[in-house]
């Protein structure tokens, strides 16, 4: 889940028009609505697979919030790459991969280790300098960040699911943030050290952080 653009050689296009967006309002076209749309069904797919990996008790409950908890997630995420964007006047709406796509559908049927959740990522058009870009790139993580925190502070006093959420909004900002490739981690590295290393040791602390009461609430120990 990670912006795209600027690159010289993109392994896969889209045919795009777009207008200089210095008075446009924050929207989604029906195309961005369509593949996000489907993205979503994707990730929802992800959360229910963990039907398999549960106990019994309280199942629905825990499947509903684990299908709204990866779904939010992933949503959320994307936005806020796509604000960030515009909030600088730049073309940005969210579009599928395939190898994205594929990637998520086929976790939907391994085990949690190894689960990803990846349909798309939001497409830029537009000049951007180094710092933008990084800007631009951190967004996502830093969301899913917040949210983590969040969630283990109302953790603390409402059912153990919520250290679910926190976990899996703490590891999708970690992954997102390794300076590798595509990776929002790269850009926000190029464009700032330190708040890449900020951005980064927090994510992998909220990440250990939050495992054990996590493997606890999915009855692993």
């Amino acid at each position: 889940m990670s912006t795209r653009g600027w690159s010289k050689k993109p392994s896969y296009r889209y045919t795009v028009s777009y207008t200089p967006q210095s008075s446009r309002i924050f929207g989604f076209s029906p195309t961005e609505l369509k593949h996000l749309t489907i993205g979503a069904l994707l990730v929802m797919g992800v959360g229910l697979s963990y039907f398999l990996y549960i106990g019994l008790g309280s199942t629905l409950l825990i499947l509903v919030s684990l299908s709204i908890a990866f779904t939010l997630s992933f949503l959320l995420h994307e936005i806020a790459h796509k604000i960030s964007a515009q909030h600088f006047r730049l073309w940005a709406e969210f579009r599928l991969t395939m190898q994205g796509a594929l990637i998520t559908l086929v976790s939907v049927f391994l085990p949690p280790p190894f689960k990803i959740i990846s349909p798309g990522a939001v497409m830029i058009v537009g000049s951007g300098t180094r710092e933008t870009v990084g800007k631009i790139a951190i967004s996502g993580p830093i969301t899913n960040i917040l949210l983590s925190t969040g969630c283990i502070l109302i953790a603390t006093v409402t059912p153990d699911i919520f250290w679910f959420v926190a976990f899996i909004n703490a590891f999708l900002a970690a992954f997102n943030l390794i300076p590798f490739g595509i990776m929002d981690g790269l850009k926000v590295f190029r464009w700032n050290k330190v708040f890449w290393t900020i951005a980064f040791v927090a994510a992998i602390a909220l990440t250990f952080y939050t495992y054990v009461p996590t493997m606890s609430a999915l009855g692993y120990f």
